[in-house]
């Protein structure tokens, strides 16, 4: 059974996870950086800054960033000293935004953003030093086989870093926790984006993302070693790193 098929972003049963994810980021990509920024607390920023440092220790010339987003992520990740970042997304106006940061910043030597498949990368195999995915696997379709390409798409040796929102283990926390997520998460979400589903989709996603050792597990299976998990902020988020080893090929 696909684990993330479980999780609809909109109750509309006639398009399928990948076309209903795209749709609620283009409605929402204009108010996406305010809201992101302020629902966090800007503590994304310094989960993004521990998620750089690690990738910066094995000294990537060529990165790539799965759902880009609006670029956050693939511009801060210019400080692990790669030279060309490179970010897809199935959002074309997410894209678009992040376009216009990249061009105010004269960046478009060092960054290209542009709408692509998690589950479908357009790049040759063995492409990238890096990979990287903050706070977009969980909208996966199919997270095995986004994993998959993710896998095909590095280096031999190369890292992959995964920010995702996880479950706080502890009670009090998880507690707190699911009353801002769940409640005044999706009312300020909605007042300030005008869109219903987006900030309820999150906590719904969130809770429904094999995380931890289940994760884990999905990287393993991808052909992914060394792997190592850190956990942040009482395990709101986590990070996943890990390197492209050896895929065992299946045996006739």
């Amino acid at each position: 059974m696909n684990l993330m098929s479980e999780i609809k972003p909109y109750r509309d049963s006639t398009a399928g996870k990948k076309e209903q994810i795209e749709t609620m980021f283009d409605r929402i990509a204009p108010k996406y950086d305010f809201l992101n920024h302020t629902l966090s607390f800007g503590i994304d920023k310094w989960w993004r800054g521990k998620a750089i440092r690690l990738i910066a220790s094995n000294s990537p010339e060529t990165l790539l960033d799965v759902a880009t987003g609006t670029g956050d992520f693939a511009i801060a990740a210019l400080k692990s000293g790669a030279k060309k970042i490179t970010g897809i997304d199935i959002s074309k106006e997410m894209v678009a935004v992040g376009v216009e940061k990249v061009k105010a910043l004269g960046l478009e030597d060092k960054i290209e953003l542009m709408t692509g498949d998690s589950e479908s990368i357009q790049f040759p195999d063995n492409s990238f030093d890096a990979a990287t995915v903050a706070f977009g696997v969980r909208n996966f379709e199919n997270l095995g086989g986004g994993l998959d390409e993710l896998f095909r798409v590095l280096k031999q040796g190369g890292t992959l870093c995964v920010l995702e929102f996880s479950k706080p283990r502890n009670a009090l926390v998880k507690l707190g926790y699911k009353f801002y997520s769940n409640s005044l998460m999706p009312w300020i979400g909605r007042l300030v984006s005008g869109d219903r589903s987006a900030y309820t989709y999150l906590p719904e996603s969130v809770e429904g993302f094999p995380d931890g050792e289940n994760f884990i597990t999905f990287m393993a299976k991808s052909g992914f070693v060394q792997i190592q998990e850190y956990r942040l902020t009482f395990g709101i988020a986590t990070i996943y790193i890990g390197r492209k080893g050896y895929k065992p090929t299946a045996k006739c």
